[in-house]
């Protein structure tokens, strides 16, 4: 192999920086050097490449030249990939601790309630939950599991089918026996107040239109009612008994096993996205990770099968 020509890495260190802030002194602050010190080390860069990196501004600034910002561009990505492989490498391999990143609804109504019987499991595994909306740059979070919701295509990961979600009504008690208006089939949904989910920024999201065309019920007007952006909240105002909500059996909680909430008719739709287990394939047999991800779909088999029974 030909030998690496690397330039001085305390010189690549202060040039990326200066580069981003477009200010020795700012970098200078960032890496803990004066920006003399920032100036003479992009200086020495510049020797040793034999070509200008910066402009020098009359008012104190400075400009990167064309092959600065190019140079500066591979740098920064350079010591983003180093960052991120020594992140990595500092993890020790038999860590008893298990990061996972979740949605919020998914954690409060269905992870958490069911650590406990992890806990149980595995009384030498931590698991610390971090929840989040965004999806997991494993390269880059401190994470080591991830639940995501989508369709299944994650090239690179390893890959499992945590769950497949339906979509039902639910109601309060006290709705579904309101002799004035009964509600024993879809089709005397035209009579009650629908509750709506507002998911942003999922594309293709069950919502009662295409739930009610799912099971083949038309004519009912969809266009009222009160909206909510998380499912929890649709939820609690159902059982407070101001309308219908669509439920599912990923989200449900213990709702309708405390009898918080009823289903007045066995009518269901798959949803368009499912639930899915997902982490690096270099990480995913170690011994803490692998006995997570088996609990993980030990219980979501468990959920189906007391589901069908």
């Amino acid at each position: 192999m030909a030998r690496r020509r690397l330039p001085p890495l305390n010189a690549l260190r202060a040039f990326e920086a200066a580069a981003r802030h477009l200010s020795f002194e700012k970098a200078g602050d960032e890496i803990a050097v004066t920006a003399s010190a920032v100036g003479q080390q992009i200086k020495s860069l510049e020797d040793w490449i034999g070509r200008p990196l910066f402009v020098r501004l009359p008012a104190k600034g400075v400009a990167l030249t064309s092959l600065g910002q190019r140079y500066a561009n591979a740098v920064t990505d350079t010591l983003n990939r180093l960052d991120e492989a020594t992140a990595q490498a500092l993890r020790p391999e038999n860590s008893h601790v298990v990061t996972v990143s979740v949605m919020p609804s998914l954690a409060t109504n269905w992870l958490i309630p069911r650590l406990g019987a992890f806990r149980e499991r595995e009384p030498e595994i931590d698991v610390r939950v971090a929840v989040s909306m965004r999806l997991t740059d494993f390269a880059r979070d401190d994470v080591d599991v991830a639940i995501r919701f989508g369709r299944g295509n994650y090239p690179g990961l390893r890959t499992d089918l945590l769950m497949e979600e339906y979509f039902f009504a639910v109601c309060s008690t006290a709705l579904l026996n309101d002799p004035e208006k009964p509600l024993r089939e879809p089709d005397d949904l035209r009579r009650h107040t629908l509750i709506h989910e507002i998911a942003e920024g999922i594309l293709d999201y069950t919502n009662w239109d295409t739930w009610l065309a799912a099971i083949g019920v038309t004519g009912i007007d969809t266009s009222r009612g009160p909206r909510f952006t998380h499912t929890y909240l649709c939820l609690q105002a159902a059982a407070a008994g101001q309308g219908v909500a669509l439920a599912t059996t990923a989200l449900i909680g213990d709702h309708l096993s405390a009898g918080r909430l009823v289903r007045p008719f066995p009518h269901q739709a798959r949803g368009s996205y499912q639930y899915y287990i997902v982490c690096p394939e270099d990480v995913a047999e170690r011994p803490a990770i692998a006995a997570f991800r088996a609990w993980l779909l030990d219980e979501a088999r468990a959920q189906a099968e007391a589901s069908e029974s």
